[in-house]
């Protein structure tokens, strides 16, 4: 397993859940000021700088109950707020949509251009925020600082590290299935035509070699797909051409979005055991996801704002429904954190809430800037 996959993992999943959230915002009519509202204090929490230097961090990946409690704390990082039912399908369509993308990416280092296709279109959601442009900034040459020197196999380890923690997810979602990409068991079509790897030829030549490395025979072969060469590589830069189109938003045009168990899903053996017998790395994760929220603390709406309620499905009625109906080993118990009284353990938290009390530039008045990273009390 690659110690370096969780920051892909987590930015392209949070990418993910921004596209929807704009979507779902813009369905419910949610007014422009509130909307942007949730929408950067979404963002600023999550490109906090003392947070990626968390998340940079060597580390194993976890559970997906484990990211699921980041995932569910990100996304109450402002006045919305989210039914359990809605919060399921929020991760759902996160965890599909980023499995579909590891899979069609046609070598493992294109990673790392959906990753750069999810933070081009983050950065558009806050062209009127320029401190928070800085934050995402700043993301982007963190990537580039600890994945351009990544050889093919360190990039195809943390592919393989990905498809694992995917693997068991096979949820259906109306999009995939009615573009034909995804079968009624919930698993993805593959194609097999299209353009080949950056840096490979087109199959249908096998070449023979002598023991000196000369070409001594050239066999050719049919193939089952139409294969092209691509024009050329995606950029890699700041801002250029990814070329690359997976990671860009797929809900830019209006388009109805659901999520269903598949049969095989809903009796699925692993999920339950994941969820009922006891997980020898409960202990790990716990202290992973102190290290990584500690000191995370939203703020109740104050002043003259007012909180508002979410709704990822159409109606109240069928959100309502979803709850009952979901299975209960797919359902993502949010995780508690304590703060335990051993000294040492409290010692690291509260250094890490003291890095994560910073200011952040703030757009506008500073008056009107709310401190989304209050510090837990009592610690």
């Amino acid at each position: 397993m690659s110690a370096r996959t969780l920051p892909l993992l987590f930015l392209n999943l949070g990418g993910e859940m921004l596209y929807i959230l704009d979507q779902r915002l813009r369905a419910q009519s949610i007014p422009g000021d509130k909307a942007r509202k949730v929408m950067n204090d979404i963002i600023t929490t999550m490109f906090n700088k003392k947070f990626m230097e968390e998340l940079f961090k060597p580390q194993e990946l976890y559970s997906k109950k484990a990211l699921r409690t980041v995932y569910d704390r990100l996304a109450h990082a402002s006045i919305m707020r989210l039914n359990q039912a809605s919060m399921d399908k929020l991760y759902d369509l996160m965890t599909m949509a980023f499995k579909y993308q590891v899979l069609l990416c046609p070598r493992p280092k294109d990673i790392l251009l959906v990753t750069f296709n999810h933070l081009d279109a983050i950065k558009d959601f806050i062209r009127d925020a320029p401190g928070i442009l800085n934050q995402v900034d700043e993301t982007f040459r963190q990537l580039t600082e600890t994945y351009s020197c990544l050889s093919a196999g360190e990039f195809q380890l943390i592919r393989q590290t990905l498809l694992i923690f995917f693997q068991d997810m096979h949820i259906r979602v109306s999009i995939f299935l009615k573009d034909k990409v995804q079968n009624s068991n919930g698993r993805f079509v593959l194609p097999i035509s299209g353009p080949v790897p950056w840096g490979t030829e087109v199959p249908g030549l096998i070449r023979m070699f002598n023991h000196n490395g000369d070409e001594v025979k050239r066999t050719e072969f049919t193939t089952g797909g139409n294969y092209v060469l691509p024009q050329r590589e995606g950029s890699f830069d700041l801002y250029g051409d990814r070329v690359l189109k997976l990671g860009t938003n797929m809900y830019s045009v209006s388009r109805p979005v659901e999520t269903h168990m598949s049969g095989s899903s809903k009796n699925l053996a692993s999920h339950a055991k994941e969820n009922i017998v006891p997980n020898p790395l409960a202990k790990e994760e716990l202290n992973f996801l102190a290290r990584l929220l500690g000191g995370l603390e939203i703020q109740k709406p104050g002043g003259s704002e007012t909180g508002f309620r979410l709704n990822l499905f159409t109606t109240d009625e069928e959100e309502e429904n979803a709850a009952l109906t979901r299975p209960e080993e797919l359902s993502y118990k949010v995780i508690n954190i304590e703060a335990t009284q051993e000294p040492g353990r409290r010692a690291e938290l509260s250094r890490i809430m003291g890095e994560l009390e910073v200011a952040e530039p703030r757009p506008g008045s500073a008056g009107k800037g709310e401190e989304l990273l209050a510090l837990m009390d009592g610690l």
